[in-house]
């Protein structure tokens, strides 16, 4: 027996017509934003999401980032109806979806498992949802085909997901999302089951299929890496809050507080207090003043003087030199230099990551730079450096983020 899918032969009979429905051009047209107002779920005492709003327009790939315990899964749930809200409303498009269960949101979602079916074949497992949905058979019929087809994988159709790689069961997995046309579709960490090199390649491919059908999706993850490389928009949570919401560019290079800042990618962090603030046309150079450290020269939005505050440096905007006491013994730190002694080298692969303590203070500080430019030859465990920056690249957070203490 075969299944004539208008190419090859693959397995049990089945006929599908030569032009099948255009999924791509569907699930355009289905796409849809999602927007949550002042949405906070609580568990007994204990609230798990406070107070959020959002909006996440169409088309748009959102990541929902954060650390483990911070909210972003149970936000996901409750737009996909896995989870009741305790207040506040959620719409999909402009259908306000609080009372309606997960079946009639028109969401699908992709589990971290996979939850493939393990004792149906890959076409029974896509075929699934469309029959919950009571697809008459030939649409069935087409709809999965069309989806095999795109995805490169329809000569697995009579095979069972023990029998295909993770990264094919990946595919099989979003193609049963996606074949049922959903206006969301939502994903639960889909990648952390995978291995470093196949986790990369997925990145890829689920980032071309967005952009190919215009979807609207949203992922939870608590990897930075993965947020930056798959989304436009990025929710960065903690706590069962919203800290900031932007664009990876954005989050990268202006954080909006102590705690993104340092969830981006081991930012120095330096706290102290305003001394002065000198007015320019974009940003204002706030010079803080940080005990041991002397005067740091950031960009930022004014402050009131004499208000606690901090500011972030980047580790890999860093500039690094060996100290010379000579020199040293005749002059004055400049702003933005710091004395500090290198604690351990690590080699991990393109980057090489420099631990250092700060000799003023014993602040823990990170350099990093490329592997290739990293000179063995004058730097060295033990070592004492001179690290500088440019004014330039230092991002200064006011009194009312400056001091979230989560690490």
């Amino acid at each position: 027996m075969t299944i004539d899918i208008g190419r090859k032969a693959v397995g049990v009979s089945k006929t599908i017509p030569a032009s099948p429905p255009n999924i791509q051009q569907a699930l355009a047209q289905a796409a849809a934003g999602v927007a949550l107002r002042s949405v906070t779920k609580k568990y007994g005492s204990v609230i798990a999401v406070e107070n959020i709003t959002l909006d996440i327009p169409a088309g748009r790939y959102c990541c929902l980032l954060g650390p483990s315990g911070c909210g972003k899964t149970t936000v996901l749930r409750m737009i996909a109806g896995h989870e009741d809200i305790t207040s506040g409303d959620v719409l999909i498009g402009d259908k306000r979806v609080n009372d309606l269960p997960a079946a009639k949101r028109s969401t699908s979602m992709m589990f971290q498992s996979y939850a493939l079916f393990p004792h149906k074949t890959i076409w029974e497992n896509i075929e699934f949802g469309l029959k919950m949905q009571n697809v008459k058979e030939s649409e069935r019929r087409a709809r999965v085909g069309e989806i095999l087809e795109m995805i490169g994988l329809s000569h697995t159709s009579d095979r069972k997901p023990t029998q295909l790689s993770g990264g094919q069961q990946q595919r099989i997995a979003l193609a049963r999302a996606l074949v049922t046309r959903p206006q969301v579709l939502m994903l639960d960490e889909p990648l952390s089951a995978l291995d470093e090199n196949l986790r990369v390649r997925m990145r890829t491919e689920l980032r071309k299929i967005q952009k190919q059908f215009g979807l609207t999706f949203i992922q939870v993850t608590h990897h930075v890496e993965e947020a930056f490389s798959l989304s436009d928009m990025v929710v960065v949570m903690t706590h069962g809050r919203l800290d900031q919401v932007a664009t990876p560019d954005e989050l990268y290079n202006r954080p909006g507080s102590q705690f993104v800042a340092k969830f981006m990618g081991d930012n120095n962090i330096f706290t102290g207090k305003v001394k002065n603030v000198i007015s320019d046309a974009e940003l204002d150079v706030v010079q803080l003043e940080v005990e041991g450290f002397g005067i740091l020269y950031c960009r930022g939005y004014s402050s009131p003087i004499g208000t606690e505050a901090a500011c972030s440096v980047r580790p890999d905007l860093i500039h690094v030199e060996a100290y010379d006491p000579d020199i040293a013994a005749g002059s004055t730190l400049a702003g933005n230099q710091v004395v500090a002694r290198i604690t351990a080298v690590e080699m991990t692969g393109y980057v090489t990551r420099v631990s250092l303590m700060a000799e003023a203070t014993g602040q823990e500080l990170l350099y990093k730079a490329r592997t290739n430019d990293w000179n063995r030859d004058f730097l060295s465990e033990g070592q004492l450096v001179v690290l500088s920056w440019s004014k330039m690249i230092v991002f200064f957070f006011p009194i009312k983020t400056a001091f979230y203490n989560f690490f």
